[in-house]
């Protein structure tokens, strides 16, 4: 949801830094992977030494970069294909990192219930999912916008829930994984429920390379077999 209302209020403070970046001669894809190595680098590693408050801080700050790297690229003229395959690239590494850690942590330092560590499982899995979903289906012509639980939403309740645990509110993370763990299912069913109702959704495409097409299956021109 906030990926699709967030982004006007954000443009106050995400252009001029922009536009700073852009003047000492960053590019919008060098801004992508320094921001991605910097704050997986955070997570992986105050997380686990449970200094939250401050993995919560720091990694909010460099995963700013994502908003930052786009409005480059459009103050330059408009971003390319290689720049947003490598910005949706580094927005799953920084994902993963980030649940890694808290998982590691949960188990490591936390001693979370069972139940907790699958609630964590579940939201590093369909955070990927709920990405992969909407690419496959934009790839096959279907434009998927919004959802409950995207990626702002995801960022900031569970960096939320950890600086929280992190000032010592009890079960903040506990709340906050919960929270996205079921979001994030329900975001999945939502945008398979977008592609199904999208008109393009019940059109045919070609068998994969390799497969014998059934002879009475209709062809569809330019269709490509799933990815």
């Amino acid at each position: 949801m906030l990926s699709v209302h967030g982004r006007k209020p954000a443009a106050a403070v995400v252009e001029p830094v922009a536009q700073a970046f852009l003047k000492i001669g960053w590019t919008p894809n060098g801004v992508t992977v320094a921001g991605t190595l910097i704050a997986s680098l955070i997570c992986v590693v105050l997380i686990p030494m449970d200094q939250l408050v401050w993995a919560a801080v720091l990694s909010g700050l460099f995963t700013a970069f994502d908003m930052i790297d786009g409005t480059m690229a459009r103050m330059r003229g408009g971003g390319t294909v290689y720049g947003a395959t490598l910005d949706a690239t580094c927005d799953r590494v920084t994902d993963g990192a980030l649940f890694a850690a808290i998982i590691w942590w949960l188990i490591y330092t936390y001693e979370a219930p069972k139940a907790l560590v699958c609630a964590a499982l579940i939201v590093l899995v369909s955070s990927q999912v709920i990405s992969y979903v909407k690419a496959r289906a934009e790839a096959g012509g279907i434009k998927v916008v919004g959802g409950l639980v995207e990626r702002p939403e995801r960022l900031i309740l569970g960096l939320a829930g950890i600086g929280l645990t992190g000032l010592g509110v009890p079960y903040a993370i506990d709340v906050a994984l919960w929270i996205l763990a079921v979001g994030s299912v329900a975001t999945i069913v939502q945008r398979l429920l977008i592609a199904k109702k999208d008109p393009v959704g019940s059109r045919h495409i070609a068998a994969p390379a390799g497969a014998t097409e059934h002879p009475k299956a209709p062809r569809n021109e330019g269709d490509n077999g799933p990815a």
